[in-house]
């Protein structure tokens, strides 16, 4: 007999669009350039380890962020696979979606940095903004920005290769 698995989104206010989608790639691309980092497209994050209701979130024990980047790089393995990374990634990055609130994406960066996240950047896509938040710092960079700078990280992406103009 055949199972049928249903595809579940964390809040349904945070469906993906165009712009959305494009900008997940437009990123992943961008950073894949770094060797020394290997980006993945929505993880599921390990956080049973605390409360995320502490943080007005709904989740009970995983975060799926849009884009994650891990220091090093993976390997593909076909023999393996896991369903959640207990290991957290050095930065998690969220598109805000048209449904979304940024109040909805922050009390997720709260939680992402309880749980050893070093960076957390939010894009939004309407303003073409990116905003790079850390536990001690928050700059932003616009479209007319030449680069978007992770202090964090020592990460310095064109704001051309995300926006594509």
């Amino acid at each position: 007999m055949s199972e049928l698995l249903e595809y579940k989104h964390d809040n349904a206010n945070d469906m993906p669009s165009i712009n959305h989608s494009y900008l997940q790639t437009q990123i992943v691309l961008a950073l894949a350039q770094n060797k020394g980092f290997t980006p993945f497209v929505e993880l599921s994050l390990d956080a049973s380890q605390i409360d995320l209701s502490q943080f007005g979130l709904k989740a009970k024990d995983e975060l799926v962020p849009d884009v994650c980047l891990y220091k090093g790089i993976h390997k593909f393995n076909p023999l393996g696979d896991a369903s959640k990374r207990k290991d957290m990634p050095l930065l998690a990055i969220e598109v805000l979606s048209p449904t979304q609130g940024t109040d909805e994406i922050l009390a997720k960066f709260k939680a992402y940095f309880a749980l050893g996240i070093q960076s957390c950047w939010l894009i939004i896509p309407a303003t073409e903004v990116i905003a790079i938040y850390s536990t001690q710092a928050f700059e932003s960079f616009g479209s007319k920005d030449t680069e978007i700078v992770d202090k964090m990280l020592d990460i310095r992406l064109s704001t051309q290769q995300i926006w594509g103009s």
